[in-house]
């Protein structure tokens, strides 16, 4: 993923007046994913007290709503941090590699590549549980990410502008394939379109296990080039005089981000717009800094994901609405106010 040094694409830098304390984000932003968390645990068919709730996990509660909080809703709570913070943070790297405001797992059909892939591994392989996607959605997001950069490259480098388009157009594509995949099979159709929803519901923290490593190996990734995409966001000819190997920080900004969106997409579908939302929320407070807004958009994105969660549980009580589907009600509207933006 390279871009060129447009200034109309660039990530913007917002003024420092209006940059909010950090330790005043950090405590905002860790009791809002607190009390998401709280919500999760005790609200959902059913409401559960906090008091029951808090005796569940100290281990000293009884009876069927005790097993509800830790056999049910601990997991799921668990997978929707680790989810919504692995797609914050994807989200964030991929709009510094590509210094496009509208980059994220999901404008770069990186998400599609992954589901596309696990539900063609669905109908030729018979999978059923989310334990055995991991390696195809990987391949699928890997695959999608090679195929955009390809596709938006030109002489020197890559475009931003051909790089958000090539995504839309390959996401659309993976999109019709998957479906014709789905409806050429009755089997297929019935162990996907629920995870093709995107949802944190009916996992085990066996599936979290499995896909844990992968997504700490993007999180470390994503740390680890922080410093240097602050250097690109000058240029490239800038941050090669600073000493930043530019192909190099790429290539590992690259592969963080396809970590993070394969392992989330194997857990819980492809579930859009954390990624693209995330960064955009935080860095008006923060200013474009990826050292702060890395680790801000890990908390942001789990706790948008935890509220998306929660509200689809509320909005179709009993029932509930899947979460992919309300963060893309939520989010179309934040996409289409983004575009217009990076338009002007």
């Amino acid at each position: 993923m390279v871009t060129t040094d447009r200034a109309a694409t660039a990530v913007p830098a917002p003024p420092a007046a209006r940059r909010v304390p950090p330790l005043l984000v950090a405590a905002v932003g860790g009791g809002a994913l607190l009390i998401c968390c709280a919500l999760s645990l005790a609200l959902g068919a059913r409401s559960i007290p906090l008091s029951t709730v808090i005796s569940a996990l100290s281990g000293s509660g009884r009876g069927p709503d005790a097993d509800v909080v830790t056999g049910l809703r601990v997991p799921r709570t668990l997978i929707g941090l680790t989810v919504g913070g692995a797609l914050g943070v994807a989200g964030a790297v991929a709009q510094g590699v590509t210094r496009n405001a509208l980059a994220s797992p999901t404008t770069l059909g990186v998400n599609a590549g992954a589901g596309f892939a696990v539900v063609a591994a669905i109908f030729v392989l018979h999978l059923a549980r989310p334990l055995e996607f991991m390696w195809f959605a990987l391949a699928g997001a890997a695959a999608a990410a090679l195929l955009v950069y390809g596709l938006a490259q030109r002489p020197g480098d890559a475009d931003p502008v051909r790089l958000a388009l090539s995504g839309t157009v390959l996401t659309a594509v993976l999109a019709s394939w998957t479906t014709a995949l789905m409806l050429a099979s009755q089997r297929t159709l019935d162990e996907a379109r629920f995870w093709l929803a995107g949802s944190i519901g009916g996992r085990d923290v066996a599936v979290l296990e499995r896909v844990l490593p992968f997504v700490v190996a993007g999180l470390v990734l994503a740390f680890a080039v922080a410093p240097s995409l602050n250097a690109l966001a000058l240029g490239d000819e800038a941050a090669h005089a600073l000493g930043v190997p530019v192909p190099r920080i790429r290539l590992l900004g690259g592969a963080s981000v396809v970590l993070l969106a394969a392992g989330s997409v194997a857990v819980a579908g492809p579930i859009p717009f954390i990624g693209l939302a995330a960064p955009h929320l935080v860095r008006p407070l923060l200013g474009a800094d990826h050292r702060r807004l890395i680790p801000a958009c890990l908390v942001t994105g789990a706790t948008l994901l935890l509220a998306a969660d929660v509200l689809g549980r509320l909005i179709a009580r009993p029932s509930e609405l899947e979460t992919g589907i309300v963060t893309a009600f939520l989010g179309a509207p934040l996409l289409a106010v983004l575009a217009r933006r990076s338009a002007r």
